[in-house]
């Protein structure tokens, strides 16, 4: 059926059952985050179709070549009948021709056949280290520790400083390796919102930055990027009359004035007469330097800032992927499987169980039920165990409570007050108390002084306990 009018109602009708698609899809909640995903993801499929047909409707109501006010005076003319009859044996024709032919019911165009290879397509998205819900800034924690003059930080210490761009040198900015790394960085966080969040409005986001970047460009308060008339000195001083260029490094000025390319510009200069320059011309001549080496610094400057926009926007996925990396460091790869496992049987428990009524918010048991409230008190397990070492982290129950002494949170906590997590210190939980005993056996005499290649304890994936040198030997040896 080629008329037009009959398409316009077709595409109408198509974005009508799209909407109530899109309804009926947000009606249902998703349990788990990677249901989520997959709804707004299926969402966004929708209104990209939308979009489409409503791209192909206006063209039709703009009617650039007059066929559809054409056929909207045929069917209302003088041969309107002679026009309808005409169709409806077309129609019969139609019908014809093609005799019990199948109709797919309407309703079912939109429906999603195959769920696991819609999820296997989103999923191939996500690298692993993301896992749906972190970041994988791997790649260009790389780049940055091999820019010249940048802190050679690790990777945790790098996602709390990867937006941080005044700490950066102003000559590194200008390299080619620089605005490689940031373009880099930028395009990742947006592929990220599309991703997973495809729903977000990453275009209003971006008004809001690049408004904010102007107003601060303007005034001169952009971290890192100095106005014109806030240039530092040496700046000033860096700049070649002959070639009527402003350079940011000192050693990169005095290599210029060795070059073949600044003798002929002077010996043109000379040759031309000008051997001296007013100070009115030369400032007029730094001025128009200093314009353009903004101009080439503003591109960066904007990057940055749209960097800055999407990390804070993100801050929640951020700070996630940064106990994500603790955890990770303090796991050996026994522990690490286990917790793997663990994420997932949580995840398909969270996308399999229905809501539980559990107002006294008992903990769940191996039944995914709450627990008795009778064992509940039994255990102690409303009783609260605060541990200062852990970031004063509180567990519930005291069995909880002495198995995190060998756990990744407290390990950590010890790590990072340098001090060896042994059984000396089980029990102990201020930093305080911790720092005390620590002094203790270090003030003993050698006999009984601690001595962590006999007393600090390591164990192998089979769960044997050693002390620290009879697991390297054995480890050495290839026993382990």
């Amino acid at each position: 059926m080629n008329s037009i009018l009959e398409q316009q109602r077709h595409l109408h009708e198509e974005i009508e059952r799209i909407e109530n698609a899109i309804v009926d899809e947000l009606l249902e909640k998703p349990k788990a985050h990677k249901e989520k995903i997959i709804q707004e993801h299926r969402v966004n499929n929708y209104l990209n179709l939308i979009q489409e047909r409503s791209k192909l409707l206006k063209e039709y109501y703009d009617d650039r070549d007059g066929s559809r006010k054409k056929e909207i005076n045929s069917i209302s003319g003088a041969q309107e009948f002679s026009e309808f009859y005409q169709r409806l044996k077309s129609i019969k024709d139609h019908h014809r021709r093609n005799p019990n032919q199948i109709v797919e019911p309407m309703e079912l165009e939109f429906k999603i056949d195959n769920v696991e290879r819609e999820e296997a397509i989103i999923d191939n998205m996500f690298t692993g280290e993301e896992a749906w819900k972190y970041f994988d800034l791997h790649i260009y924690h790389e780049q940055y520790i091999n820019l010249k003059n940048v802190e050679n930080i690790n990777y945790l210490n790098y996602l709390d400083k990867y937006d941080k761009f005044e700490t950066i040198p102003m000559a590194t900015k200008m390299t080619q390796n620089y605005s490689e790394y940031i373009n880099g960085l930028k395009n990742y966080f947006e592929e990220y919102f599309n991703k997973a969040q495809p729903l977000y409005n990453i275009e209003e986001l971006q008004k809001i930055i690049e408004n904010e970047f102007k107003e601060a460009w303007e005034e001169g308060t952009l971290p890192g990027w100095p106005k014109e008339d806030k240039m530092e000195d040496d700046e000033n001083d860096l700049f070649c009359v002959a070639c009527k260029k402003q350079f940011q490094n000192k050693t990169v000025y005095e290599y210029h004035l060795n070059g073949k390319k600044h003798k002929k510009a002077a010996s043109k200069m000379m040759n031309a007469g000008v051997m001296e320059v007013g100070n009115t011309q030369l400032e007029n001549m730094k001025k128009e330097a200093q314009n353009k080496l903004l101009e080439r610094r503003k591109p960066i400057a904007l990057t940055e800032s749209y960097i800055r926009g999407y990390s804070e926007t993100l801050a929640g996925i951020r700070e996630d992927t940064k106990a994500n990396v603790e955890r990770k460091q303090v796991l050996n790869e026994k522990e690490f499987d286990e917790d793997i496992e663990d994420i997932e049987i949580v995840e398909s428990e969270e996308e399999e169980d229905d809501k539980i009524y559990n107002p006294l918010k008992l903990p769940i048991g191996f039944d995914g039920k709450p627990i008795p409230f009778w064992l509940y008190k039994l255990h102690g397990l409303g009783e609260k165990y605060p541990c200062e070492i852990c970031g004063n982290y509180i567990y519930m129950g005291r069995k909880a409570f002495d198995r995190h002494f060998q756990e990744w949170r407290h390990a950590h906590g010890m790590r990072c007050l340098g001090i060896p997590n042994t059984r000396h210190f089980h029990e102990i939980t201020l930093i305080e108390d911790a720092y005390t005993l620590w002094e203790k056996l270090k003030s003993k005499n050698n006999s009984q002084q601690f001595k962590s290649d006999t007393m600090e304890e390591y164990e192998d994936s089979e769960g044997n306990v050693f002390n620290k040198k009879t697991y390297q030997d054995l480890k050495k040896q290839g026993l382990l």
